[in-house]
């Protein structure tokens, strides 16, 4: 590989983001050692394959991206769809699409398609040209695939959609009117929001706002999470010494709250050191973002940035009961393959972004 490509690589960025991916397998094996080794096996592969999936989006450049943008985000409403007929079902969700011996969330990446499509719509236009007609076409592309993921049901992957939205939107220079009335009307159809909702995900809502509503059955997990953060101390209980995540108090901890395991065996130390790296990335994302050139290649940033920082937001939350639970996992850290190959190729547009237009 030629030394001048890679040095025009942000390596910073990539070094934390690989510090964040090893933080990630080592509590995955914590969490899951017990129960199944493999876990932790299958994540350092997914790795790999992430960081495979982040250079060659590097090569390809993120113009190329933008340039089939709407045909990638056609193809990510259709496989959504397909999701329904064909999907399979996993903890009474129907998420995921088998292939062979692979199954991968759509999910996430009809998040990046609809980024790839807004940002490549706006960055086209002028904010002079017609806010009106920008609006709703980004209602448009956040609408569909937020209906769609909402209806497998998967409240928290949905859920994203709309800061991202509203982030690129701010960027792009909609006044603010049209962002209150945007809110407003929110707010107005909340109640059709509500009924769209499965009985459990109304639950976890109920229970957020009153955690002793339902102890043994919906708020269950929030409680045995905040006790598993609370009795981690100062400086935890020690790598694979974790009582709550050991003796599986906390269901779905290798995924949705690997935080609270985290904060279990590491203490507040070890959590504040964990979010201190989600912060340096953040920075380092938005230090990409103040020195792009390109309007496009910003808006693509800035979305990226807003998945990110939301995702993260939520799920540490959540552990904290910060947030309602939504079955979200923590970016680059939790189980999963879809959810990291997704990220690392968010985080390799980011890159391109970087390398191809950027001033230093």
């Amino acid at each position: 590989m030629d030394n001048r490509w890679l040095k025009s690589l942000p390596l910073p960025l990539l070094r934390n983001m690989l510090i964040l991916m090893m933080v990630g397998a080592m509590f995955i094996y914590s969490a899951s050692f017990r129960m199944s080794p493999d876990f932790a096996t299958r994540q350092l592969f997914w790795v790999g394959a992430g960081f495979l999936a982040l250079f060659l989006t590097v090569r390809l450049g993120y113009r190329f991206f933008l340039g089939i943008s709407y045909a990638l985000y056609v193809l990510a409403m259709a496989l959504l769809v397909w999701v329904f007929f064909a999907g399979v079902i996993r903890l009474g969700a129907q998420r995921w699409i088998q292939l062979g011996p692979v199954s991968f969330q759509p999910s996430e990446f009809a998040k990046l398609a609809s980024l790839l499509a807004l940002a490549n719509f706006l960055g086209s236009r002028n904010p002079w040209e017609g806010e009106g007609k920008a609006l709703g076409m980004t209602a448009l592309l956040i609408g569909v695939p937020t209906f769609l993921i909402l209806k497998q049901p998967d409240l928290g992957s949905a859920l994203l959609l709309i800061p991202m939205g509203g982030v690129l939107l701010f960027l792009w220079g909609i006044r603010y009117r049209y962002l209150v009335w945007t809110f407003l009307a929110a707010l107005v159809s909340s109640p059709l929001i509500w009924s769209l909702l499965k009985g459990y995900q109304k639950k976890r809502i109920l229970v957020f706002l009153n955690p002793d509503l339902d102890p043994l059955g919906a708020g269950y997990t929030a409680i045995q999470s905040r006790i598993a953060v609370g009795s981690g101390g100062l400086f935890g209980k020690g790598w694979l010494h974790g009582t709550q995540s050991q003796l599986d108090f906390i269901p779905e901890h290798h995924t949705d709250f690997i935080f609270s395991v985290v904060a279990e065996e590491l203490g507040f130390l070890g959590s504040l050191f964990l979010i201190v790296l989600y912060g340096t990335l953040f920075f380092q994302i938005f230090q990409v973002i103040e020195r792009t050139t390109d309007i496009k290649g910003r808006l693509l940033a800035a979305g990226v940035l807003a998945l990110v920082f939301f995702q993260t937001l939520i799920n540490v939350g959540m552990s904290f009961g910060l947030f309602p639970i939504t079955g979200i996992t923590l970016p680059l850290v939790s189980y999963g393959g879809s959810s990291l190959v997704a990220t690392s190729i968010a985080l390799g547009l980011l890159v391109s972004v970087h390398k191809e237009r950027s001033i230093f």
